[in-house]
């Protein structure tokens, strides 16, 4: 029975946010509390199996949140002229109620960290009255504070719960249709294909499919549990010591969040916050994210060289026939959304929303291009149910990030940060830059990357554009070494999920990982250093130049760090000249 509603649930999350696509707009106070409401079941009932009273407690949180919802919905006009002040205890139990479900919505979703931010931004809120000194505020009556954040769209109903529902959901339906047919062999055989016969091949296809498949589903965790599971047992047959193919898998997967052409979801809720199409900003994040995986690559390549590993078995590479064949699995869907984007004036999520007809169309057939009729309904099936439980999870992530960022706006503890960061700089960008890459670290080794983006965004980014730094290279600056938490120890993510995978101890795969990776750190730096290199659509020539000069820095870096055929004594040398090559005579200007 629990399947049966799973599986309507799910048909009815996909219909809802394709449906919104092409019928123009609906006002958020429905579709935002809708969004919500079809994502409760997915962390209350679905996602886990309780049994006794942690399995009713879950249920009866899924029914304040759904009735919250419902009370949002129908009576938004008449919230609406109370100006997000509530009125009467029903409202306020509503309140409390809702942001309690939220609260624990993100601890199921994502563990405690985030919610504990969240509940101190909340505590500020209330009690930030009573800090002595600047990081104090006037106070706010609690009928305005907690009616700002639930009755108008100041809190969880504000603009990154719309980015979830009109952009992040549909994209996240596009990457499950195209994963549920022949789309992800389709990303491996053309890796492998690529990359297999090279010295270290398997490593090297784990870096080609992790920059296809990431592209699709935005998640350094997801890149890593679904790659990985090909390739960390295939370089472990090939003699690949464990710690190394958990390493390279571990920092290849995180790339997948800042490849073009779709992404993860910070990058949507970039391309919100800056105002600009979202083929503007595959367009800036091109040049960094073919460094990252170039860097990645090179660093492969110097450890294949150490460990004398082989390419990839002959009758292990797919045939080029096979690889053909397999072609229109993911060239149709991605050909599909990249010329609407580029050759249209239709938004990303238009675009998005033929690419998922296309890509369920392929549903339909195999590889031998024979028409399934007894596999069409439960592909169909299968995508829709891996979209709604995804949609789910970066919902719980971006509704509680709303949560703080409300807290942020309405008691000005944003612009307070922002005054702090600018007086410890001292007027400096280059300070700025390192304390806020600092906190971007530190925060992003606790919650997901988007929300570390979200938040340090919203404190930093004033900081950096007052000190100069344009707003679209604050933003992808901070979501940059957002994403590159995910790889920094002590709380690395992705390297004890590929550790757990490659059944070794997480610390000798971190230390692999940051020798693999240290040269993406200087990647944000190098693009502020060298501007051109976001500037791929007005000079073109010169953003060419700035990645030719930054991956010959890259690479001599990476033969400094990680040794290569270099004697020791060289080794520093070649840091410090790889360096110069990055930061020195810099090309391009804001």
């Amino acid at each position: 029975m629990s399947s049966i509603a799973a599986s309507i649930l799910a048909i009815t999350s996909v219909v809802f946010h394709i449906y919104l696509i092409f019928t123009g707009l609906l006002p958020n106070l429905i579709t935002r509390p809708v969004h919500l409401a079809l994502t409760l079941p997915w962390v209350f009932i679905f996602g886990h199996k309780d049994t006794g009273l942690k399995k009713w407690f879950g249920y009866g949180l899924c029914c304040i949140g759904l009735l919250g919802c419902l009370y949002i919905t129908v009576y938004r006009d008449r919230l609406g002229d109370q100006y997000g002040s509530l009125e009467g205890m029903g409202q306020m139990m509503m309140a409390i109620g809702l942001i309690l479900v939220i609260l624990e919505m993100a601890r199921r979703a994502i563990k405690l960290a985030l919610p504990t931010v969240a509940v101190i931004a909340l505590a500020y809120g209330f009690l930030g009255q009573y800090i002595p000194g600047e990081f104090g505020h006037s106070g706010i009556p609690i009928d305005s504070f907690l009616g700002t954040l639930v009755i108008a769209e100041g809190g969880i109903w504000g603009q990154l719960t719309g980015v979830s529902v009109n952009v992040v959901a549909v994209f996240v339906i596009l990457g499950a249709f195209i994963g549920a047919g022949e789309g992800g062999d389709a990303f491996m055989a053309l890796a492998t294909k690529l990359a297999g016969r090279y010295r270290a091949g398997a490593a090297k296809v784990s870096v080609i499919s992790s920059a296809f498949f990431g592209s699709i589903s935005g998640s350094a965790s997801a890149n890593v549990a679904s790659t990985g599971a090909i390739t960390i047992p295939a370089m472990k047959r090939l003699g690949y010591p464990p710690h190394f193919a958990a390493a390279v898998e571990a920092v290849a997967s995180s790339g997948g969040q800042i490849m073009p052409p779709l992404m993860g979801a910070g990058a949507f809720i970039m391309a919100e916050l800056l105002r600009v199409n979202y083929s503007y900003i595959m367009a800036i994040a091109i040049l960094p994210a073919l460094l990252f995986f170039f860097a990645t690559w090179t660093g492969v390549d110097i450890f294949a060289k150490r460990y004398d590993l082989t390419g990839m078995e002959k009758e292990d590479i797919p045939k080029t026939k096979l690889v053909l064949r397999l072609a229109p699995f993911f060239c149709l869907p991605f050909g599909t959304l990249l010329g609407i984007l580029f050759f249209t004036d239709y938004t990303p999520q238009y675009a998005s929303g033929f690419a998922i007809f296309v890509s369920g169309a392929l549903l339909f057939t195999n590889i031998k291009y024979e028409f399934l009729y007894l596999k069409v309904f439960p592909r169909l099936l299968k995508a829709c149910m891996t979209s709604a439980r995804q949609i789910a999870i970066i919902a719980s992530i971006i509704i509680c990030a709303g949560l703080i960022i409300g807290v942020l706006n309405m008691t000005g503890l944003g612009v307070k940060i922002t005054s702090v960061i600018l007086s410890f700089s001292n007027g400096n960008l280059w300070i700025a830059l390192f304390l806020t890459a600092l906190a971007c670290l530190i925060l992003g080794m606790e919650v997901p990357t988007t929300a570390a983006y979200v938040i340090c965004i919203s404190v930093a980014g004033p900081a950096l554009q007052e000190l100069g730094l344009p707003d679209v290279y604050a933003h992808l600056f901070v979501f940059w070494f957002a994403l590159l938490s995910t790889i920094t120890p002590p709380v690395c993510g992705t390297v004890f999920i590929a550790a757990g995978m490659a059944e070794t101890p997480w610390i000798p795969v971190a230390g692999n990982a940051m020798q693999l990776g240290l040269g993406l750190y200087l990647i944000p730096l190098a693009f502020v250093a060298n501007p051109a290199l976001l500037q791929t659509i007005n000079h073109p020539f010169m953003a060419a130049s700035a990645l030719l000069k930054i991956s010959l820095g890259l690479w001599l870096v990476s033969q400094g760090i990680i040794g290569g055929k270099f004697s020791k004594w060289l080794q520093l040398p070649l840091v410090l000249l790889g360096l110069f090559t990055i930061f020195a005579y810099g090309i391009g200007s804001w």
